[in-house]
């Protein structure tokens, strides 16, 4: 069945937690995408969620994030798409949907692939994975029937260690693991799939990769929105467990792991989690903005962090002594991704300019998606004189016309059952346990203003 493992078409798209934030600004706006681009005659995108609503007004609230919009295409879009009302706790509700999907493929004569992405906290997972298998929603296949099921979960998985393993064991009891897809949207970014190739297809980089020449590693994340009405869900997470514990901790893990014997599955991963297991707390602190306990659905009395900044080490000869620095936060004063290897400083020989600027190659993934490496020159007229400059290449810029969004990246993959955008629970179980460390350590939390860099003294 290969030719259906590469074909978008004949496929059922099943969203549940439809109406929520994530399927109305990504979800939806990726499968619109895949009409557009591709002409599918046999794609349905199938909704669920407890509000009372249709399918017009569903796609209708996605309707301003959806990038290259046209009448035509919105058309076609529409006559594939359907709501149906669900509560998670129900199974009647799952089975009431599964037969109207058998309906569906049947009068349309599709093959019964389906992929479910479930669009909600973590703590519905498993009474969703229970519905959905006793159900028969998704069933439990194996990769060599005539047809798949699959089904996503939506970072983050669980809330600490010990909710991930309840979780995972109760996911694994109902389906086979390449089945299963715990995803992080941010390694299908094309910048970040471009960290590895940067690293191991430039002879110029990988043999000064190391603690003999880079002195610190800093990766950033700070994000300008606040909480946007997801006070309930933030005020139980933090920064920690909603960007440190998966996007920032991933990008160390791809930016410090060993050469994989190939770029795909399982040889990612398999180098991710040797990263993973050696990653050890340094010290850092919290922060929490200004008016976040006024913030709709948040705790008066809440220690939240909506802010950290927490150093790392990684306990291997490669980086022993190499610091890691990470940061993220909310309300501050800029979005901006990036990761900066900082490289140690070169032993001046000049009468003049000395010290010199470090070399530091920065690879931005928001909000230009470009790399570039600063190299000091001489200064023209002047003797001796250093000025620090940057070699740039704006990959955003180059490939804008063929750029694909994450979310769209995630469906096509999973679709064509690419795993290695799949984070494996043992990589899971590592992030977890960091994070755990993290929290056991009582770090001090500082408050700050809205729209500045964060704790004044940081």
């Amino acid at each position: 069945m290969e030719h259906l493992e590469s074909n978008l078409d004949n496929c059922v798209i099943i969203i549940l937690g439809a109406t929520g934030d994530l399927a109305k600004r990504k979800l939806i706006p990726a499968v619109f995408s895949f009409f557009k681009k591709n002409n599918i005659k046999n794609l349905f995108l199938v909704c669920a969620a407890l509000d009372d609503l249709d399918i017009s007004e569903v796609l209708n609230n996605a309707k301003e994030f959806i990038v290259g919009y046209d009448e035509v295409t919105w058309d076609k879009f529409n006559n594939n798409a359907y709501y149906k009302k669900l509560d998670f706790n129900n199974l009647q509700d799952f089975s009431d949907l599964n037969l109207f999907i058998s309906d569906l493929e049947k009068k349309s004569n599709i093959f019964g692939n389906r992929l479910i992405y479930i669009a909600s906290m973590s703590e519905f997972f498993c009474v969703i994975t229970k519905n959905c298998a006793e159900s028969g929603l998704i069933k439990k296949i194996e990769n060599n029937s005539d047809f798949w099921h699959r089904i996503i979960y939506e970072k983050p998985f669980g809330r600490d260690l010990e909710s991930a393993i309840r979780v995972n064991n109760c996911i694994s009891k109902y389906f086979n693991e390449d089945q299963i897809f715990r995803v992080d949207h941010y390694l299908t970014k094309e910048i970040v799939e471009n960290i590895a190739i940067i690293r191991f297809a430039n002879c110029v980089f990988e043999p000064v990769w190391n603690n003999k020449y880079i002195d610190q590693i800093d990766v950033i994340l700070d994000e300008k929105l606040c909480l946007e009405g997801r006070g309930n869900y933030y005020d139980n997470y933090g920064a920690v467990r909603d960007v440190l514990q998966n996007h920032i901790l991933e990008l160390i893990a791809l930016t410090a792991m060993e050469s994989p014997e190939q770029l795909t599955g399982d040889f990612i991963r398999n180098e991710r989690v040797k990263i993973l297991k050696n990653i050890k707390v340094v010290d850092g602190f919290f922060g929490q903005y200004e008016g976040y306990n006024q913030e709709k659905g948040v705790e008066l009395s809440s220690s939240t962090e909506t802010y950290s900044e927490i150093e790392f080490k990684i306990n291997n000869s490669r980086w022993s002594g190499v610091k890691f620095y990470t940061r993220t936060g909310k309300c501050l004063g800029e979005k901006k991704t990036e990761i900066k290897i900082k490289f140690k400083k070169c032993d001046c020989v000049l009468l003049k300019g000395c010290p010199m600027a470090q070399n530091t190659l920065t690879i931005n993934i928001y909000p230009t998606g470009s790399f570039y490496l600063e190299l000091n020159v001489k200064r023209p007229g002047q003797e001796n004189e250093i000025e620090s400059v940057k070699m740039e290449f704006c990959h955003s810029c180059k490939f804008k016309d063929i750029l694909t969004e994450s979310y769209e990246v995630i469906l096509r993959e999973v679709i064509n059952n690419e795993r290695s955008i799949s984070v494996r629970f043992d990589e899971i179980e590592y992030l977890w346990k960091i994070v755990d460390d993290i929290y056991s350590r009582n770090f001090k939390l500082y408050k700050y203003k809205k729209g500045s860099c964060g704790p004044s003294f940081s």
